[in-house]
């Protein structure tokens, strides 16, 4: 079967709103901050899980080193990860998994900016010769970077994929959920640092843009 469509991610069209907030538990600090929750976290585990089976499927006997993008990719990295181990456990194949990690900043605000930093990164050449799934949203520039150490191959899982003109050149070979090009937080992903404890990805308000905003 040709799993690459589904891959691909599930499309949240342009004009989804998102839920109401009235139908959801979430920390009551962000009350003002948050329009609506875009994702519920329910959604989001699923949809991980049947990222995990193509990994699974596509990776076979190979090893596998995953390459976690702190610090919006963490939660999304743990739970693949997890979710890769107990596949594992009930099924005739075990792949073994190792996890690094590497800090990459590229926004402020709610703005990304033209510079990528990546913090916080050793020496990578334990990837040579590896088969990587790299979890996290700024790729071009790490694919770059990992390249360098001579990986074995090279997959990219994403949880969101947002639809921007440069769509043709993505980069992701196993993705989430395509949304729109709209701002979002919770599930690690951060608004200065911020939202980070929302186990939904929600949408983002004017007034916690304002509020939170350096």
């Amino acid at each position: 079967m040709d799993n690459t469509g589904m891959k691909g991610g599930i499309v949240i069209k342009d004009d989804w709103p998102g839920y109401s907030l009235d139908l959801f538990t979430y920390p009551e600090h962000y009350h003002e901050d948050i329009e609506s929750v875009y994702i519920p976290h329910g959604v989001i585990m699923n949809r991980i899980e049947r990222l995990a089976s193509y990994i699974m499927d596509d990776f076979e006997d190979n090893n596998i080193m995953v390459l976690c993008v702190l610090k919006g990719g963490y939660k999304f990295c743990a739970d693949l990860v997890e979710f890769i181990k107990v596949l594992g456990r009930n099924s005739n194949k075990y792949l073994e998994t190792r996890v690094e990690f590497i800090r990459l900043k590229s926004y402020l605000n709610d703005h990304s900016t033209e510079d990528l930093h990546i913090i916080g990164s050793r020496d990578l050449s334990i990837l040579r010769g590896k088969a990587i799934v790299d979890t996290g949203k700024t790729m071009k520039a790490l694919l770059k970077h990992v390249e360098t150490f001579e990986p074995k191959m090279v997959k990219v899982a994403g949880l969101l994929v947002k639809r921007v003109p440069n769509m043709a050149e993505r980069l992701t070979d196993y993705v989430g959920f395509e949304i729109p090009n709209r701002f979002v937080v919770g599930y690690a992903l951060d608004y200065n640092e911020y939202f980070r404890d929302l186990n939904h990805i929600c949408v983002i308000s004017k007034t916690g843009k304002m509020k939170y905003k350096v």
